[in-house]
């Protein structure tokens, strides 16, 4: 049989169990979109990465979720680059941070990766800032198949759709007692993001349980991709800075023009996890959008596949 590395890392955990998950397999150039896709599907993580291709600077890599390839994945990217770190494919040498392509099918992210004072790998990756539009849709539906009412959204917040690399519907709520009770209709939802061309539904409240200096607390629900709910998204954190910053729920000082937005997210699922993104300003206007954080190895090993 073939073989190939297999490796599982959690990310935007410190921690092993915490987060999201992605499996990375390596030396996957010579993989099909059909064997990517039974692998991605028999691993079952949120994201799985295969590396195709790795030099000092740029990795080119494709990712799949259980049911689909995906354009990007924020957390799948995370884990890849600490992977090709760790097996020493990327070196740091006498550098403290390492700037490398990011190559994909239809893209190229440009992507930091920093040395941390314990040695560990923080991935930052550029993200298109997406183009937030009002959201046109049954309100009462959509707090129904969260298992809310219309009273739980956050008065005076809309919910916006944000288009780039994902279509995110930005769902503003009042606060945590309004979190804890969503009981989501999966089924249900699955068929309403569809309708209106969503990949995730991203559901946000400015109280926090406070791990970490968090700014927001933050679950998102991807049925339509194959994931119930991630316990850790880096381009729906990605949307969810931009909107913040679009409705000046943060804002900039006039000592400091980036804008740093800390997530928790995964604890409804006791997979903690903690997102940051990184928001350089340019007046009004977003000149760059950062996303990151740290990926923990759960195991590494060898996959077995038919010849």
């Amino acid at each position: 049989m073939a073989t190939v590395p297999f490796a599982l890392y959690d990310a935007f955990s410190d921690t092993v169990f915490g987060g999201s998950q992605a499996g990375v397999v390596s030396d996957a150039a010579n993989l099909d979109d059909r064997s990517r896709q039974k692998i991605a599907s028999e691993i079952g993580a949120p994201a799985t990465a295969f590396i195709t291709a790795c030099s000092q600077r740029s990795v080119s890599a494709r990712f799949h979720s259980p049911l689909t390839e995906y354009a990007m994945c924020g957390h799948g990217t995370i884990c890849l680059m600490t992977r090709v770190i760790e097996q020493g494919l990327l070196r740091w040498e006498d550098n403290e941070q390492l700037n490398v392509d990011l190559r994909l099918p239809a893209s190229i992210t440009p992507v930091e990766i920093i040395r941390r004072a314990d040695g560990r790998p923080e991935v930052f990756l550029d993200i298109v800032p997406p183009a937030l539009s009002q959201a046109v849709l049954d309100r009462t539906l959509l707090a129904g198949l969260l298992g809310l009412s219309e009273e739980d959204f956050y008065p005076g917040r809309p919910l916006e759709m944000a288009s780039g690399d994902f279509v995110h519907l930005i769902v503003p709520l009042r606060g945590l007692d309004s979190m804890a009770r969503i009981t989501p209709d999966f089924r249900g939802l699955v068929h309403f993001c569809k309708q209106h061309g969503l990949q995730t539904i991203a559901v946000f409240c400015t109280e926090v349980e406070g791990r970490g200096g968090s700014d927001v607390h933050m679950r998102d629900f991807c049925p339509a991709v194959g994931v119930p709910e991630s316990a850790g998204a880096g381009t729906t954190n990605a949307a969810l800075a931009t909107y913040l910053i679009r409705h000046g729920i943060l804002q900039t000082t006039e000592e400091n023009e980036k804008i740093n937005v800390q997530a928790e997210q995964g604890i409804e699922l006791e997979r903690p996890g903690s997102i940051r993104s990184v928001v350089t300003m340019s007046g009004d206007s977003i000149s760059r959008l950062q996303v990151g954080g740290v990926a923990s190895k759960v195991l590494d090993g060898t996959l077995y596949l038919p010849d």
